[in-house]
């Protein structure tokens, strides 16, 4: 019942520890009405301030002033109602009406700047200096862009005093000043004390960090950018008081080209479509959404499913006419109010913007793909790529095409598309081409291509067959048997596509043998087919636009069927059982040794490097290092004579792997860099893109460059959720998280770890990894100080883990976790329960460390919830955890109780101590120190603390200086001599302080 003012200020204190949110306004509105009847006003005072700071931090502005009004009214008629905190509040709270009343087009102009002059009146009048009243007088100026250069002077220029906004605000303010002009370099500087964490409130940093995304991605700072999403982010969404800022974060997605993330973001903040308390923080929401959605939208995905108000389906298209009309409604009620047209051009400007990036700025982040925000050029897209010009005239297409696939080009496939595409949509080839089996021969290798990539063996070789046959009635026979060739060797790779079902006609069934013969009778032919035409001719362009003549385009083709021989039989070697080793090997020597010779005699270095890595590949398997080594080298150096740069991708990586794996990752880097700058230089679209960036994601981790490491690490799991392969995709993320978390960016390492476990991650990682994932969020989230959240992870992975007989002690450890979290989130009923469960899991499966350090840890907390009061059940609970020490037999694994009984007498000494029964705190503290002994040099650093404590025992509880002084000499010494350093600082600093005390 709320019918004293104690039971308020009681229900008052309980609902000021509540989050900010729905359920603490509500219930402060039903406070402010019951301590209105009340006699005294002093509680009504502390009611209404409380209800202004609910509107104030859930952005309910409309109604912000009127509780303020009714407070200057008590102000006015009892001030002695008003603590010294509560009237200074009122002098605070002024600057909050002021930006409430900016925040509805409904309040005239004229209202707004005699709230700002009444203000200045009541600071002059109690003599506070009046920087505050020109910050007003400055946001009101920014609003309405007239004057505000002058008074932003006015205000910059005056002195801090009690009564400004903090200095992570005033940063806020300062740092946008210069965005607004134009400054971006200027205005990250400014920022730098918030964005690096040396100003904070409960505001800062993520209203900054939301602001402070898209200057970064233009000063090209893009990890900083990364970060600061990451983190800020995970900090507003939801949030009814943080409108602008998560419309800020969908802008910077549509911008950075992740419109899939931008999205996800719509939808989880539904909501905030329907949070009408502060327009013009809405306006801001308003705009961010129809970025995002433009963009969308022109990409011409319109009619993609979309999440808006709640209340039915939206289309993207449908979403941004409806936002587009809220928002322009908005717009032009703030400058019909103002008088000017400020509001309106900052929206107009937000929509012009144009994306910062062609690619997507990988965030390391499971998101959707939508659209062109993952380009199918892919690396190509990206700055500097040489990327093949596609012809207009249909037979200078073809031409183009078959010049660049006669040298090997990667850019061929394109044009290759292309040509399909225009013979698809009705296009004739006309004359001059060659006979029109020679063009179908040639898409069908294309088609082949492109079916390998997708893994569809079956269906590609099928191609090439069709492809020999085509090139045979176009007379062209070495391109027939070139064809042949390589149907063979592909079909000598296991089929993993069963709706292709394999081959009906090929050798497979018949096993290696019959792909040899098969294989030798293309030869063959290939040898009578020589001796008619000869592997010599002239180097100009041949009639039907190949490179280098018919006599260069014999050689690349019989040296495509002895490549495609040694292939075959590297697919022997390598899928052969023992008993077969021997022979295959034999046959995989003999087919790789020709292909080496004959290139070599025929001087065509690039294929001399696939018979060197064709041996380095079989050296790595049998682990001569050094061999494989060796080859790939001497493979790099054939591509650099062979005119052919976009050959030398491959066997970096191969080398680079190998680099790695005996702990070179410089030049391992060096050369994965260059791999990856080739394959985008020359649109190698077959380049395996997202391994590389992994592995030079691992390099960089090597390396001790956290920065790089996070960078490739994210766009390698970007890319393989591209490719599909989602499984590759969580385990980089997991990697990434670790990166983040051991370079002390924990939050970024959260919000990659809550990525993983949202998006789906329980048909893509194993249970186990999906297990450990989900305690390193857990974990994560508890030292960010997010307990409940914590809590909750830790919960879901004890259901999980409730399960695994085998490792029962992991039930035990995550149980306690989980009661640890609900209690420092003041969950005590939860927590006692999830105490209760680990007890009895304990039981069950012993994990003795876990559950004294959950007990020690409930006295702790105990104490620090009830003061006093909680004495007895806190010594409860370190009695509980010395039963459980002393039930642990002598020498078990992973369990030291040298520092459990160290721990809970430290932790009895200190519970004694709060209670003033320092005789006992003393005692306690002397056992603790005397059980670190135990420990040896592990025991050193908690024995300090424990010595620590027993000297703030005896100087401050028991008034025994000398004794304290004597105690921190011979500690501090012992540290010194033990490398403890910075204990030693501490425990000489106290040591001084007890020394002065002494002597005054």
């Amino acid at each position: 019942m709320l019918d004293t003012p104690e039971a308020v200020v009681e229900a008052l204190r309980e609902n000021n520890e509540r989050p900010h949110g729905l359920q603490r306004t509500i219930t402060a509105e039903e406070l402010a009405e019951a301590a209105e009847p009340f006699e005294e006003p002093d509680v009504l005072v502390t009611a209404l301030l409380e209800l202004m700071a609910a509107y104030e931090f859930t952005g309910e502005h409309r109604k912000s002033p009127v509780v303020f009004a009714r407070l200057l009214k008590l102000w006015e008629d009892s001030p002695e109602a008003f603590s010294q905190w509560e009237a200074h509040q009122v002098f605070w709270r002024f600057k909050w009406v002021t930006t409430s009343l900016l925040q509805v087009p409904d309040v005239p102009l004229a209202t707004v700047q005699g709230w700002i002059d009444r203000m200045g009146g009541f600071y002059e009048a109690a003599g506070h200096e009046v920087q505050p009243v020109a910050a007003m007088r400055y946001h009101l100026a920014a609003h309405t862009g007239t004057g505000a250069d002058d008074a932003f002077d006015l205000w910059a220029t005056r002195p801090r005093s009690e009564l400004s906004d903090c200095e992570a605000c005033e940063t806020r303010y300062l740092a946008w000043h210069r965005v607004s002009a134009g400054d971006d370099a200027g205005a990250l500087d400014s920022w730098r004390p918030v964005l690096e964490g040396a100003q904070a409130c409960t505001e800062e940093p993520q209203m900054s960090q939301a602001r402070a995304l898209l200057p970064l991605l233009r000063t090209g700072r893009a990890d900083e950018a990364r970060s600061h999403h990451l983190t800020g982010y995970r900090r507003v969404r939801g949030n009814t008081g943080m409108l602008d800022e998560v419309g800020l974060h969908l802008e910077f997605c549509a911008l950075s080209r992740n419109e899939g993330r931008g999205l996800e973001i719509l939808a989880e903040n539904r909501p905030l479509f329907g949070a009408t308390g502060a327009p013009l923080s809405l306006l801001g929401f308003l705009t961010g959404v129809e970025v995002l959605l433009a963009r969308i939208v022109a990409d011409g995905h319109g009619a993609a499913a979309v999440a808006g108000p709640p209340g039915r389906n939206w289309t993207a298209g449908e979403l941004l006419a409806h936002v587009r009309g809220e928002a322009e409604h908005l717009a032009a009620a703030f400058d019909g109010r103002n008088g000017t047209t400020a509001v309106g051009d900052r929206r107009r400007a937000r929509l012009a913007q144009l994306p910062l990036r062609e690619e997507p700025l990988p965030l390391g982040l499971r998101s959707p793909v939508v659209g062109s925000a993952a380009p199918e050029s892919g690396p190509a897209a990206m700055a500097g790529a040489a990327v093949p010009e596609v012809p207009e005239d249909f037979a200078g297409l073809v031409r183009e095409a078959r010049r660049l696939g006669a040298t090997g080009h990667p850019g061929a496939a394109r044009l290759w598309t292309r040509v399909e595409d225009r013979l698809a949509a009705g296009e004739h080839p006309g004359e001059g081409l060659g006979p029109g089996e020679l063009l179908s021969a040639e898409l069908a290798e294309h088609r082949a291509l492109v079916l390998s990539r997708e893994d569809r063996g079956g269906r590609s070789v099928s191609e090439l067959r069709q492809a020999a046959e085509l090139f045979g009635r176009a007379g062209a026979p070495w391109r027939m048997l070139s064809a042949r060739a390589r149907a063979l060797a592909w079909e000598s790779v296991p089929d993993e596509d069963e709706e292709a079902g394999g081959s009906a006609e090929g050798a497979g069934p018949d096993g290696p043998g019959a792909f040899r013969a098969a294989l030798d009778e293309v030869l063959h032919e290939a040898e009578l087919l020589k001796e008619r035409e000869p592997l010599t001719g002239g180097s100009s362009a041949g009639a039907d636009g190949t490179a280098g003549g018919p006599g260069q385009e014999r050689v690349l083709e019989y040296l495509t069927v002895l490549f495609s021989r040694a292939f075959a039989a590297y697919q022997e070697v390598t899928a052969a059982p023992e008993d077969a080793q021997a022979a295959a090997m034999e046959r995989f020597e003999e087919c790789v040794g020709a292909l080496r010779s004959e290139a070599e005699g025929l001087a065509v270095p690039h294929q001399v490097a696939n018979a060197r890595q064709f041996a380095a590949d079989l050296a790595f398997r049998r682990g001569d290092a050094a061999e494989a080594e060796a080859e790939l080298r001497a493979a790099l150096a054939d591509v650099e004579s062979s005119a052919r740069p976009w050959r030398g991708s491959r066997p970096r990586v191969l080398l680079a792997q190998a680099l790695l794996a005996r702990s070179e990752p410089g030049e391992a880097s060096e050369l994965l860099h260059r791999a990856i700058g080739d394959a985008v230089r020359y649109d190698d679209t077959e380049f395996p893109l997202a391994p590389a960036y992994a592995l030079l994601g691992h390099a960089a981790t090597h390396l001790g460059d956290a920065a790089g490491a996070v960078r490739h690490l994210s766009e390698a799991a970007a890319r393989f959720d591209r490719d599909g392969a989602l499984a590759e995709a969580a385990d980089l993320r997991l990697q990434l998280a670790d990166v983040l978390a051991r370079d002390g960016q924990l939050a970024d390492a959260v919000a990659v770890l809550e990525s993983v476990l949202a998006g789906g991650a329980d048909g893509v990682l194993d249970e186990r990894m999906l297990a450990q994932a989900r305690l390193t969020l857990a974990r994560g989230l508890r030292e960010l100080g997010e307990h409940l959240a914590a809590a909750e992870e830790f919960l879901l992975l004890a259901d999980v883990v409730a399960g695994w007989e085998e490792d029962g002690p992991i039930l035990t450890m995550v149980a306690a976790d989980a009661a640890t979290a609900l209690a420092e989130a003041e969950r005590w009923e939860a927590a006692e329960a999830a105490y209760e469960r680990a007890v009895d899991a304990h039981a069950q499966a012993p994990n003795p460390a876990a559950v004294t350090a959950m007990m020690g840890e409930f006295a702790r907390l105990v104490m620090a919830g009830r003061g006093p009061g909680g004495l007895d059940a806190a010594l409860g609970h370190l009695a509980r955890a010395d039963e459980v020490r002393k039930a642990v037999p002598e020498g078990a694994e992973d369990f030291a109780p040298w520092y459990v009984a160290g721990m809970v007498h430290y932790r009895r000494a200190r519970v004694l101590a709060e209670c003033e029964r320092f005789a006992e705190a003393l005692a306690e503290a002397e056992a603790s120190v005397a059980a670190h002994e135990g420990g040896g040099e592990n025991g050193e650093e908690p024995r300090a603390e424990a010595v620590r404590i027993a000297a703030l025992i005896e100087g401050n509880g028991l008034g025994r200086y000398a004794q304290a002084v004597t105690r921190l000499t011979e500690a501090a010494r012992r540290c010194r001599h033990a490398g403890l350093e910075e204990a030693a600082r501490i425990l000489g600093a106290l040591r001084q302080d007890f020394l002065n005390r002494e002597g005054s």
